[in-house]
């Protein structure tokens, strides 16, 4: 029974950790702040809830699983809110997101 809490604890680890790769790819390959800012929350978001379950399930002290499920809810309540509230900023700043009309027509702009 061990063996296979193992192995679902390290996919767990493992797929968290590939989502934060996905997510840094994200962060360099889209365009403007918006899909960027949507990149980094999401995949922060859940790459750290997938790294924890991981990490719940290797814990050996019920203390340590208390404090692993405290630290996840935090970041399930902040990580969010924090997106939002950053979107909101730029928004309130006057930022625009790249709207895929806009991209169409600054790209027949430049080729002509």
């Amino acid at each position: 029974m061990e063996g296979i809490f193992d192995i679902v604890s390290w996919f767990l680890l493992v797929f968290g950790g590939f989502l934060c790769i996905s997510g840094a790819v994200g962060l360099l390959r889209f365009p403007d702040f918006f899909t960027r800012m949507h990149a980094a929350s999401v995949t922060d978001t859940l790459a750290t809830a997938m790294i924890l379950m991981g990490l719940f399930i290797q814990a050996e002290s019920w203390l340590i699983q208390v404090k692993l499920v405290m630290v996840l809810l935090f970041v399930l309540l902040t990580s969010p809110t924090a997106g939002h509230a950053l979107a909101m900023a730029a928004l309130h700043a006057g930022l625009k997101p790249v709207l895929a009309k806009q991209k169409e027509s600054s790209l027949e702009a430049g080729s002509q």
